[in-house]
């Protein structure tokens, strides 16, 4: 009896042990992407091309391009179709409240459906990978394309990137403004979120202060404590070459902003900075949730953002091993990214007046 208990004592060790590499087997498309037949190309006229699109003339100043996070686990495909129903919800229930929430109180949001990469391939280095990247930033490419054409009509906007939309915004912001510099007048800030982005030659000049317009705000972050992680972040991370390539940062620094801080800086910043986070996740569209103020403290650390663990149960990483390798199901500086959104808009429209 005791040597059955003990043979199931050590196969369960074994399946915990390996269940991320039986999960990532099982996700695996097993079919090299140039024969791989994609879902059918987006159409960006159309309303169910987007997440999120402002149904009715709004009294907000500036827009928001917001470009989703992984919410597509993969199986059969390397890229998700746009009406792929679970990737759609979590992107409803989850990343809406949280990551597009802290936005909403300074513009409208236009959040295209794209042919996102999926979660497989952020947790493989394989050449199949990096071209579902790609071929993802296309459809980004044309839904900001399509915005600029028929939307923006000349008013400020940010562009805001969470995870894998921040790897394709960073791109966005390389090439769709290189040759636009009134584009560039018109852009607030970029917010790339749980996003890897050089030190070395950004897309966009860094934000060092809350009183500055038109910059980078770009961070990845990690728990305190958690030493394997940095080097993990930084060792994996794929960042954009001129030739629209996905390469290996290292060894070369990333940036990193501190929300508490509202700047690029190493400084500490302590909890008693921390506006307020927030668990928005399954809150109807719209609604504002609770902050709570003080729970984190924050520091840049060779690169990456290094956060102190939150006490509250509510902002704790959970579910399956898809889920914890997604963006979590809250936002730890949800109430600073508002505030920090705000007071760029104030620091355009001052930059706009001075110049009249």
């Amino acid at each position: 009896m005791r040597g059955a208990l003990g043979l199931l004592a050590l196969l369960a060790a074994a399946v915990f042990a390996f269940w991320g590499d039986l999960v990532s087997t099982v996700l695996d498309p097993k079919v090299p992407f140039q024969m791989y037949n994609p879902p059918p190309q987006p159409d960006y006229a159309l309303a169910s091309a987007w997440h999120l699109r402002p149904a009715s003339v709004s009294t907000r100043q500036a827009d928001i391009f917001f470009v989703a996070p992984t919410t597509y686990d993969g199986g059969r495909n390397w890229n998700a179709r746009i009406d792929h129903p679970a990737a759609a919800a979590q992107f409803r229930e989850v990343i809406a409240p949280n990551y597009v929430g802290p936005f909403v109180g300074v513009g409208r949001v236009f959040a295209p459906r794209y042919r996102q990469a999926s979660l497989y391939s952020l947790t493989t280095l394989r050449e199949d990978a990096r071209e579902a990247r790609q071929f993802a930033y296309a459809d980004v490419r044309r839904a900001f394309r399509h915005y600029l054409a028929r939307d923006n009509g000349g008013r400020p906007f940010y562009i805001v990137g969470v995870e894998q939309g921040g790897t394709l915004a960073m791109r966005l912001l390389s090439e769709e403004f290189v040759n636009d510099p009134l584009l560039e007048t018109r852009l607030v800030a970029a917010y790339l979120i749980e996003t890897i982005v050089p030190a070395e030659n950004p897309p966009l000049l860094p934000c060092v202060e809350r009183r500055e317009a038109g910059c980078l705000a770009a961070w990845a972050s990690v728990r305190e404590g958690d030493f394997e992680a940095s080097a993990h972040v930084l060792d994996r991370a794929l960042v954009w070459n001129a030739q629209g390539e996905l390469v290996n940062l290292s060894p070369r620094p990333a940036m990193c902003f501190n929300p508490l801080l509202g700047a690029v800086s190493d400084l500490p910043a302590p909890a008693r900075l921390h506006l307020g986070a927030a668990n928005a996740t399954g809150l109807e569209w719209g609604a504002r949730p609770a902050f709570m103020m003080r729970k984190v403290s924050a520091q840049c650390r060779n690169g990456v953002l290094v956060v102190s663990r939150p006490r509250s149960v509510d902002l704790q990483q959970r579910g399956s091993w898809a889920d914890r390798r997604k963006v979590p199901g809250f936002n730890l500086f949800y109430a600073d990214l508002d505030a920090d959104s705000k007071a760029r808009l104030a620091a355009w429209n001052a930059r706009q007046q001075g110049q009249q």
